[in-house]
């Protein structure tokens, strides 16, 4: 059984799931997308979002840059990419992105879930270095503007 979210955020795209999911799938482009992570590369000779694909993610917060990797632990054209993120060796969290097509065929539903798998002891250590005390409300308003993004590229055909 998966362990809930500790944050999810949804919202409707005028476009197919397998195109919105290929926006997302693409991670080198998340850069794009997300308001923290500047950019992803693969690693280990992936190309790809696929099961046990590996990627590193730079991130930036005001004058802070860091670097994680994550594993791909689910790759499911059109209807879900979920991968778990490490830092310092260390379990950080998992993202996850879901898709369902809405009925009719208008469209699809995408949500956006992280769960955090930091110790308390390194989520208050990461709080203190990133300047980023409550990584919920913080995350909420990033996936809401990561999903906007996603939604208006996905809306524009690209």
């Amino acid at each position: 059984m998966e362990e809930p979210a500790d944050v999810s955020v949804t919202t409707h795209v005028d476009a197919p799931a397998e195109a919105v999911y290929d926006l997302v799938a693409d991670l080198p482009r998340m850069g794009r997308w997300s308001p923290e992570c500047t950019s992803v590369a693969w690693r280990g000779g992936a190309t790809a979002a696929s099961a046990g694909a590996r990627f590193r993610g730079w991130n930036r917060r005001g004058p802070v840059r860091w670097f994680t990797d994550a594993v791909v632990v689910e790759a499911d054209r059109g209807r879900a990419l979920a991968f778990d993120v490490k830092g310092l060796g260390l379990p950080v969290a998992r993202w996850a992105y879901r898709f369902e097509p809405n009925a009719g065929g208008h469209g699809c539903t995408v949500t956006e879930e992280w769960t955090d798998h930091r110790s308390a002891v390194y989520r208050s250590i990461t709080g203190v270095v990133i300047n980023v005390r409550d990584r919920p409300t913080h995350n909420r308003s990033g996936m809401e503007r990561t999903l906007a993004r996603i939604k208006a590229a996905a809306e524009a055909g690209s």
